[in-house]
């Protein structure tokens, strides 16, 4: 049996019947992992990934190791590996895995660590922290990687300052930069899944609550039409003046954070910075107030600040603390502050997981074909693997294209 670190192997059963239920709403990885069988594109080399431990990550692994590749794979979050799933990818598809629910910190990094020390040839990253520990603890390692490709903004930022610093060892495909997965993945995905933690975690009713959403990129849009899809209230907050404007165009309103605060039933950040919600905001909120994030890192709502202001807490269950403040309110968080869509439920659907890891497989194809053409730097998805995922889904899908006349290839190519 291959190497691994999970809960129980006895689990895997359970997760090998999750991961064949995600694989049937997976048309578009199913197929192309199909074609890596016969082609055998990674054949002889190591992939190193740090993802979300999940049922549709278990698919992407099982498309690599089609594809010939040796997979070592890390959780990107200590709170969200499927411990079912992960015994399933050790017995049942020989993945290499480092992964449970509810590691420390320390065990959280040793299992990067893992994944490192496997040497592998191309890396697949899911917020960064694989990839930036390369490049501070591993650099003889870092040197000899062929590419990396990066799954979330969070990660892209990342690797971008180590790009800007000039620090950058190997070529980075920001995967999750791709049209198709920002549109479908970021907004759509995140969009459902962050609502759906939100109410398994509590239960409660959003119509006429009123929520307020912490950016308005990507994953805040998706998140506010859904809100506003099922009866909530929506109060955008920016920094961004251009995001802002089309916030207040798409019929939101737009105040700052310190104005929001006070007239907030919900409140879920989803910006990729630090210190979104701080004490000053903690202390005009309402009682019972529910807070929740949907930003890769546990930093968007300063949970120092937090614990500074109570006087005490209370468990309520697996997903939901409460929080007694100084002011004789309290307040509901979600999560510990982490991933409410992934701690609180079960992620994005495998139908949006379908077209994102579709990308990382094709991407890892493209790395192995290309690696000695790639300079060190980020690079955007090549636009002919996005058109290729595309039109896989669509196939799927049942959908059929209009195409165009030679008359009307040749009016396009007449215009100079």
């Amino acid at each position: 049996m291959t190497k691994h670190k999970i809960k129980s192997i006895d689990l895997a059963e359970d997760g090998q019947k999750r991961i064949l239920w995600a694989q049937s709403l997976m048309p578009t990885l199913k197929l192309i992992g199909e074609d890596f069988s016969k082609t055998k594109p990674l054949k002889g080399l190591k992939i190193g990934a740090c993802l979300h431990v999940t049922k549709e990550t278990a698919n992407l692994m099982i498309a690599l190791k089609n594809a010939g590749a040796e997979v070592f794979l890390c959780g990107s979050n200590p709170l969200s590996t499927q411990d079912d799933v992960a015994a399933a990818l050790v017995k049942y598809h020989e993945v290499s895995v480092f992964a449970w629910r509810g590691e420390t910190e320390d065990e959280y990094k040793e299992m990067l660590r893992r994944v490192i020390e496997s040497e592998p040839n191309i890396v697949i990253d899911d917020g960064g922290d694989l990839i930036v520990m390369l490049h501070e603890e591993y650099k003889d390692l870092a040197k000899d990687i062929l590419g990396g490709a990066e799954e979330t903004t969070t990660g892209v930022l990342r690797e971008k300052s180590l790009e800007r610093d000039r620090r950058l060892l190997f070529p980075v495909i920001a995967t999750n930069d791709a049209t198709i997965k920002r549109l479908v993945d970021n907004k759509f995905g995140t969009g459902q899944s962050t609502i759906d933690g939100i109410l398994r975690a509590t239960s409660i009713l959003l119509a006429g609550k009123t929520a307020v959403v912490a950016g308005y990129g990507y994953v805040g849009r998706g998140i506010a039409q859904r809100l506003r899809g099922l009866g909530a209230r929506v109060i955008i907050t920016e920094v961004d003046p251009i995001k802002a404007l089309e916030a207040h165009y798409d019929g939101f309103q737009v105040m700052p954070m310190d104005e929001a605060a006070e007239l907030g039933d919900i409140f879920i950040t989803a910006t990729g910075n630090i210190d979104i919600i701080r004490k000053e905001h903690l202390l005009k909120m309402k009682n019972g107030a529910i807070l929740c994030n949907a930003g890769h890192f546990d930093v968007e709502i300063n949970l120092k600040d937090l614990r500074e202001i109570s006087t005490g807490t209370e468990k309520i269950n697996y997903c939901v603390e409460k929080y007694s403040l100084e002011n004789g309110r309290y307040v509901y968080l979600l999560g510990c502050g982490r991933l409410v869509n992934l701690v609180c439920g079960e992620g994005h659907p495998p139908e949006v997981m379908d077209i994102s890891f579709s990308l990382q497989a094709l991407v890892a194809r493209y790395i192995a074909n290309n690696y000695d053409k790639l300079e060190k730097r980020i690079y955007q998805v090549p636009y002919e693997i996005e058109e290729e995922v595309a039109m896989y889904k669509l196939k799927a899908l049942g959908i059929k294209l209009d195409e165009l006349t030679p008359r009307q290839r040749e009016y396009l190519k007449s215009w100079k």
